[in-house]
């Protein structure tokens, strides 16, 4: 396969060659270092040769030939003579040439300038370099491709597992008299393929062999994506090396981690998740169908507290005095991407009191919610299942524990702990047995960018779902608790179908939430309704503010699933920062679903998805693994039209809203939770349209009580006014206690405030700034980018001030950009005509004045001419440095002059004279979705 990257795109590699081998399990000794921020150790790595999902698809084939032997230069090991350097001494300038392999002064091996954006000079994403045949070509030596970056790789040696104690009892000879490699090869295939039941046995031999001695240095490469290990004269993937260690340290910019401070000021770092995975964290064999176990021993500081997704509930074991040990693993196996890691002053939160009985904490299920649970035989390669467990299956709350800076006790004690039983026990009602043995919540830093993320057996929340109802909080823990089953125990084989995790897991969330909260089944109805219209509005904000191909949910058509031979492929658009945050494989996979389930009816489509997940869990699957089956499972006269074809055609394989969704949304009639926000919409235009003296007569509007979703609706509706008086704002404030609202609210309330200058409300606009900047939602800053009128006012100075300061991003930021731009001195052509001084939009040929102040760390700041949006700069370079210009984080002001061209189709950085705004360009946020709410 050709792997060529459009960098223009933002596509993402996946570079192994799990075709030919793959990784079984890893072994990863780990010491972490707040001080240098760094992690660093070894990781050892347990291979198998073969991959059962090869060959997919004939017509992808590894193009290149007679490049190979230019494609893989390797160094020779020699003596490694260089002085113990520390990290930070590493020339940023270094590139491959002269580089050693062993010892720990070895230099950085990342790309020139440790700059892994720039796609000139790494090299060869898009050269003859990725085109080789990386398994046994001719008299080649085979080559084992891993994903990597952002790694400092020290050295590569092949592990002599003979030399472990009792490790003869795998080899076929009672006595290792002469040790070879195909003994020390057999030793591992015997190792690797024990029977689940003796799993601990299979553990504790994987680390006896992960601390035997090395037995010989291994060749190895680095570029911009992948770490490449050879040995010399081992031509085929059998013979190679089936135990290797590699020793490496991350990077304080590695894009897998982020160094931080937590809520209480204390220093912290976690895994970030998506795009790139764990790549920065460990090399490793990236693409989901390389399912591995791993174990993990990571030491720390004593006073940090080390969370991984393993397992077992992990004790700290005191080493010498302030170093503490930790040890996770797991005996499922899982995609790399899977594995996350958080280590931080966390505090253990415990109820204070019993739970609450406002929401169920037990439940009995009918035997009709239970007729799938227990038949059958898995179908996924052998481990130790909990579906094949007689008490995991009844288990309707599983173990769990809650960590959270210290600061966040009481608003973990208040809302998050007491929600955890009912919605585990509500999930349970609705799939069956939890997939995971138990489960850690941990509310994660204010920097991070989305409201939660699940990983097995730990879930991160944001800190935004603590506040206000328990709704918020309840609905995104039903969300992550969702992926436990779609996501994680069932994952997609090819990541482009996305809507297999996240359609599933919004669809699901409604109904967990509905149970957990023993709703009588109309007045659930009536709220997923509700919801489903918040829903058909995004959709279509969406729809109409994005690339259409990205609107997609099955891009790769007919070829999805397809890799080439090795296993490599790439992600289209995977790198791309709107793509993380666009909402349309939620919401559209969400619709298809719910359709599905309306067409079937409730009973016939849960029944049939407890067998689904019976029969699927452990394994990857495409989406026709889930339509065919569900075909099948459905009478003749409930099928109607449904075809696998067709929901490909209309749902799947199309861009925009599907017909089917249209027709139905068309002819649906609101529901009474919808009604009543209509009608109380309608008073509150009817109380701003009132004069300020009144008649005496006139009677007082008297507003309902509205649920949390209904109120969301509200302010959506009131943003689509033109005017609002500050008196109608002040009494929609005092009527509903907006600014104690959760955090989906105060976003609405917040656009309120500054769409109509509500001054004395800018306190909620900088608390909400400070609080929930880092929510997932795509325009949850669009309403800041677009202040024109904060230069006319002492008051909107002054907070214009403080909110700059909670803007500026700290040193653990990666990849802001704040930019003020102010009036210009050149009027407007609009102007000049005479025309109507609305700022927005401006007219082509506008000047403008730029005063901008970068903030960047590292490489992760990349400026094309795309970037730039509708403006043209007279002088770019005076306002952006170069790609590779900011080697640490600097203040950069600048004056320029831009000139509005008029051609962008996405109304970015538009401004003209009379105009003032703060522009947020960050990869965590889409810039102006909304902005049509101010023009």
């Amino acid at each position: 396969m050709d792997v060529k990257l459009d960098p223009s795109r933002d596509d993402l590699p996946l570079l192994a060659n799990t075709g030919h081998i793959l990784v079984k399990h890893y072994v990863l000794d780990l010491d972490v270092d707040f001080k240098s921020q760094i992690i660093e150790g070894s990781i050892v790595l347990f291979f198998e040769p073969g991959n059962r999902f090869k060959k997919q698809s004939s017509s992808i084939e590894e193009t290149c030939q007679s490049e190979s032997n230019e494609a893989c230069k390797f160094r020779m090991p020699e003596p490694c003579h260089n002085p113990v350097t520390h990290t930070s001494t590493f020339s940023s300038k270094m590139g491959y040439d002269g580089f050693s392999v062993c010892g720990k002064g070895v230099k950085d091996t990342s790309g020139k300038d440790g700059n892994h954006d720039n796609w000139e000079q790494a090299s060869g994403i898009s050269s003859s370099k990725y085109c080789c045949d990386t398994g046994n070509h001719g008299s080649e030596d085979f080559l084992l491709v891993l994903d990597c970056c952002d790694l400092s790789v020290l050295k590569v040696e092949e592990v002599d597992v003979a030399a472990v104690p009792g490790i003869e009892k795998f080899a076929r000879s009672p006595t290792l008299t002469v040790v070879s490699e195909e003994l020390r090869n057999q030793i591992i295939r015997e190792l690797v393929t024990l029977p689940a039941d003796r799993w601990r046995e299979q553990l504790d031999y994987y680390a006896r062999c992960s601390q035997a001695p090395g037995c010989g240095e291994l060749l190895f490469d680095t570029d911009t994506w992948s770490l490449q290990i050879r040995k010399t004269g081992t031509q085929a993937a059998t013979d190679f090396p089936h135990a290797i260690r590699i020793r490496y340290r991350t990077k304080p910019q590695g894009r897998s981690v982020t160094w931080t401070s937590d809520q209480s000021g204390r220093p912290c770092v976690y895994t970030m998740g998506s795009p790139i995975n764990n790549r920065a964290l460990f090399p490793c064999q990236e693409p989901p169908v390389a399912m591995s176990t791993w174990q993990a021993t990571v030491r720390a500081a004593a006073s940090f507290v080390v969370l991984m997704s393993g397992e077992n509930s992990a004790k700290p074991t005191q080493l010498h005095e302030g170093c503490s040990s930790w040890h996770y693993y797991v005996t499922m196996p899982m995609p790399a991407s899977t594995f996350t890691i958080a280590v931080g002053s966390w505090a253990e939160m415990k109820p204070e009191t019993c739970l609450s009985n406002d929401l169920a904490t037990e439940r009995s299920l009918s035997s009709s919610e239970a007729d799938f649970r227990y038949v059958g035989v898995c179908g996924h390669m052998e481990y130790p299942c909990r579906f094949q467990n007689a008490s995991a299956t009844t288990q309707e709350i599983i173990p769990h524990r809650v960590f959270a800076p210290v600061c966040l006790k009481g608003a973990c004690q208040e809302t998050l702990l007491r929600l955890i039983p009912p919605c585990l026990s509500a999930a349970h009602s609705v799939l069956g047995t939890h997939p995971f043995s138990r489960l850690d919540v941990l509310i994660v830093p204010a920097n991070f960018p989305s409201l939660g993320m699940a990983s097995p057996h730990i879930i991160f929340l944001s800190q935004s779902t603590l506040t206000g109802m328990s709704h918020l909080c309840g609905t995104r823990l039903c969300h992550e608790i969702a992926h436990a089953w779609f996501g994680l125990a069932i994952g997609a084989r090819d990541w482009t179908e996305e809507w297999l995790s996240e359609g599933f897991a919004t669809h699901l969330e409604d109904v967990f939430w509905a149970r957990a909260q023993q709703l009588a089944p109309r007045e659930a109805q009536e709220q997923q309704e509700l919801r489903a219209c918040l829903r058909w509005r995004r959709l279509q904000d969406e729809v109409r503010n994005s690339p259409e191909e990205m609107q997609v949910l099955r891009p790769n058509k007919e070829e999805t699933g397809c890799v080439s031979d090795s296993g490599s492929s790439v992600i289209k658009h995977g790198l791309n920062p709107e793509k993380a945050f666009m909402q349309v494989h939620y919401l559209k996979g969400y619709f298809l679903l719910r359709f599905l389930a309306k067409r079937l009816g409730d009973d016939t489509y849960f029944s049939f998805l407890r067998k689904f997940v019976h029969t699927f869990h452990g394994q990857l699957i495409l989406s026709q693994d889930f339509l065919q089956m569900l075909l099948e499972n459905i009478p003749e006269e409930k099928r109607l039209e449904l075809s696998v074809e067709n929901i490909f055609r209309d749902w799947l394989e199309s861009s925009g809203i599907p017909q089917p969704l249209q027709r139905e949304r068309g002819a649906a009639a609101a529901c009474g939770l919808a009604r009543r926000v209509s009608a109380e919409v309608a008073k509150w235009i009817r109380v701003n349209r009132r004069p300020r003296k009144r008649k005496r007569r006139e009677t007082e509007e008297v507003f309902e009580k509205l649920l949390p979703d209904q109120l969301v609706w509200l302010l959506e509706c009131l943003l689509e006014q033109k005017t609002l008086k500050p008196r109608t704002l002040q009494s929609l404030e005092r009527t509903y206690h907006l600014p104690e609202q959760d955090a989906e609210v105060r976003h609405r309330w917040c656009e309120l405030v500054v769409k109509h200058r509500y001054t004395k409300a800018y306190k909620d606009v900088e608390r909400f700034l400070q609080e929930d900047q880092e929510r997932s939602q795509p325009d949850s800053l669009s309403y800041i980018y677009s202040w024109p009128w904060w230069a006319q006012d002492p008051l909107t100075l002054d907070i214009k001030g403080r909110i700059m300061g909670l803007l500026r991003p700290s040193a653990d930021s990666r990849g802001h950009v704040l930019v003020l731009l102010f009036p210009g001195a050149v009027p407007s052509r609009a102007q000049e005509k005479g025309a109507s001084s609305r700022p927005w939009p401006p007219a082509p040929g506008c000047r403008v004045r730029a005063v901008a102040l970068l903030w960047a760390r590292g490489s992760s700041v990349t400026w094309t001419p795309g970037d730039m949006g509708a403006l043209k700069p007279a002088h770019r370079s005076a306002l952006i440095p170069s790609a590779c210009g900011c080697s640490a984080v600097s203040l950069l002001p600048k004056v320029t002059e831009f000139v509005y061209t008029g051609t962008s189709e996405h109304l970015l950085w538009v401004i003209s004279e009379g105009f003032c705004a703060i522009i947020l360009i960050c990869p965590l946020f889409r810039f102006f979705q909304n902005f049509s709410r101010f023009s």
